[in-house]
């Protein structure tokens, strides 16, 4: 009787190979097209983990130095060093020993940015006055930009409010001295190193007589190291 497990066309004595499950075999551009996806996909998931953004609030008084460029806190330190040389010199007594003890009024002018980067000067005029005001030793009046829109508030007073409440006309307060000067920037650099020094001059001018009453000037130097992260 034949053997039910051997083919019909073997005989009792031929050996018979028995194969397995068959195993998939990728061609090679499918193969190729595989490490692509897989590779595609892990790049993705590298840009999502660097691309996460963290945000942090600190105190808007702190010094905090990123790129070494001009900040911040550089406008209000240097604001606070010139308007402190300032009420040192003997301008201000002088005056007020030739009026009566009157107390000088000054006009913040222009400061030009005479460096190659990007300063905000009209943040460094507003650190100017503010430490003036603070100070108490002198007045400050508003800038030409901002007699423009006082003046038109006035105007349109004298024909809407009740007269007991308008602003007299003709009465503004008139400075005698005016603050101006120029921020300007020398840089020294070799290699991923560089160090930058931020020169800020700064002159008070009479505006009866065009002196230069006092002449300031502070500067600040930043040394900058771009280190490269190695793993």
């Amino acid at each position: 009787m034949p053997d039910p497990l051997l083919p019909l066309s073997a005989s009792p004595g031929a050996r018979v190979a028995v194969r397995g499950p068959r195993r998939a075999v990728l061609r090679p551009s499918r193969r190729r097209a595989a490490l692509r996806a897989t590779g595609a996909l892990a790049a993705l998931l590298t840009l999502a983990a660097c691309g996460s953004t963290r945000v942090a609030r600190i105190d808007p008084t702190s010094v905090t130095d990123l790129s070494g460029r001009w900040n911040d806190a550089d406008s209000r330190l240097v604001a606070n060093a010139l308007i402190t040389q300032s009420l040192d010199a003997t301008w201000a007594a002088q005056f007020a020993a030739s009026n009566g003890g009157r107390t000088p009024t000054v006009i913040i002018g222009p400061f030009t940015n005479r460096t190659l980067e990007h300063i905000p000067v009209q943040t460094f005029t507003r650190d100017l006055e503010r430490a003036y005001v603070t100070s108490g030793a002198v007045r400050v009046v508003a800038s030409a930009d901002e007699r423009t829109s006082v003046r038109a508030e006035r105007a349109d007073q004298q024909a809407n409010a009740v007269a007991e409440s308008r602003a007299r006309l003709a009465m503004e307060q008139g400075a005698q001295f005016m603050l101006q000067g120029d921020v300007q920037a020398i840089e020294d650099a070799q290699g991923r190193e560089r160090v930058v020094t931020y020169q800020v001059d700064a002159t008070l001018v009479d505006l009866t007589s065009n002196a230069k009453v006092w002449v300031g000037q502070h500067k600040i130097k930043k040394y900058v190291d771009r280190r490269r992260i190695g793993w």
